[in-house]
């Protein structure tokens, strides 16, 4: 069951209701005593269970024999409007949430933390820009109630939807019929009244956590300490035309870290292996993200450097921006849509991976575009979209986020030029002191 609900719809609310419905999701229920008698019922049917809450989407998923579908559409009915949402499940809630932000604060990886800055630097509180993991101060605040009146606006059949994967759709029809249609749900089916239908305004703009990285090594090995940037500007929403020579683009920067092993669909050919860290040794990660949403996008560059060249690191990322609206080679662009197929392929191999993709089409836009489909539209790009939608894409202002030893960050409205600048080329400064 997939749901469009999600932390771009709290803003009316207490942040943080999606990152408790998620850790809250598979606990007891109307019809099931406790989370044991949940997992003792998938288990005669060899399944597993899992929630995922993302900025736009709270999915509940179970993997089972086709022979428990019943059972399990049952389940899932029975999980997603009869939770029962204990005061005891709530205070486990609050402990799981709070020990995960502490964990999420000191991990040697701070792409999770970065990808919640950017989010926040593109749409300074709004929708997509609110923060998805539930700030400690709202752990306290929020209860039954809270989450009840949230769960009576957006659990509603319209933004609703069954996606099975492997069964029959006449079958998984019935079930629905039998399970979902009609069922009143826990909270009653009051009026909706606060459902938050605002439309993402991209701000643009710089979030900046000052940090010391040198003590995030667990062992006797320490990670070097390093400043992690993140440059990102609007891109598009995945409903409109663009988005395709978007992911293409995407594919094209690829990147990664420095301790990658190369080999064939590692993507060592991509620019910002060939132009950044193969001729940048002291750069320990370039990565290029593409995240899209039912409204905007955002596209981004992840680096990583030692403290004392961020300057130079922010140079050449905006400079790397702003070649991509250059001449794009043949053989290159061939090589990243080759690729970009081959992982829609790949990825499309796993069930859990078809069973989401159907699920979120259609939560989307009512109809699923089928992978043959998606590949003739990566064919038909050509250069000139990408130069297109690049050019498009740098009039905006540029998202910033920066975390570590951010001493020689350049500032905002620095980066700004840079990426309206012909060459990317930072404003030169001129100090007599050091």
């Amino acid at each position: 069951v997939l749901v469009n609900s999600g932390s771009r719809h709290e803003a009316k609310y207490l942040s943080g209701i999606s990152h408790f419905l998620e850790k809250l999701a598979f606990s007891s229920t109307a019809q099931f005593g406790s989370k044991d008698e949940i997992l003792l019922t998938l288990e005669k049917h060899g399944g597993i269970c899992d929630c995922q809450a993302s900025r736009d989407t709270i999915m509940y998923a179970v993997s089972a024999d086709a022979k428990g579908l019943d059972t399990v559409v049952n389940l899932l009915a029975d999980v997603a409007l009869q939770p029962r949402l204990s005061d005891e499940e709530i205070e486990m809630t609050r402990m799981a949430i709070r020990f995960e932000l502490e964990d999420l604060n000191m991990r040697p990886d701070p792409e999770p933390l970065l990808t919640e800055m950017i989010h926040a630097a593109a749409y300074r509180d709004n929708t997509v820009g609110l923060n998805r993991f539930c700030p400690v101060e709202n752990t306290d605040k929020i209860d039954r109630e809270v989450l009840h009146s949230y769960l009576r606006n957006y659990y509603t059949p319209d933004r609703m939807v069954l996606a099975g994967v492997g069964i029959e759709h006449e079958q998984l029809v019935e079930c629905a019929k039998k399970h979902l249609l009609g069922a009143e749900p826990v909270w009653g089916s009051g009026q909706t009244k606060d459902v938050d239908r605002s439309v993402a305004q991209y701000t643009g703009g710089i979030v900046k956590v000052e940090k010391d990285m040198s003590d995030v090594s667990l062992g006797p090995t320490p990670i070097p300490e390093l400043t992690h940037i993140m440059i990102g500007l609007e891109s598009c929403s995945f409903l409109e035309e663009d988005f395709i020579p978007f992911a293409v683009l995407n594919m094209m920067m690829g990147g990664g870290g420095s301790f990658s092993a190369g080999g064939p669909g590692k993507g060592m050919f991509t620019r910002l292996y060939l132009n950044v860290l193969n001729r940048h040794h002291w750069m320990y990660n370039a990565t290029s993200y593409h995240h899209s949403y039912e409204d905007t996008g955002l596209l981004c560059i992840h680096a990583s450097a030692d403290p004392k060249q961020v300057r130079e690191m922010v140079e050449i990322i905006t400079r790397e921006f702003i070649l991509m609206a250059g001449a794009v080679g043949e053989v290159e662009l061939e090589r990243a849509k080759t690729q970009l197929k081959s992982m829609l392929m790949m990825n499309l191999e796993s069930r859990p991976v078809i069973f989401e993709d159907v699920g979120r089409q259609v939560l989307a836009t009512n109809t699923r575009k089928l992978p043959h489909e998606l590949c003739a539209l990566i064919g038909q790009v050509k250069s000139t979209d990408i130069k297109r939608v690049v050019t498009k894409m740098l009039h905006k202002k540029p998202a910033v986020a920066a975390l570590g030893d951010l001493t020689d960050l350049p500032t905002y409205e620095h980066i700004q030029a840079a990426l309206s600048s012909k060459d990317g080329r930072l404003p030169r400064m001129y100090r007599l002191f050091r």
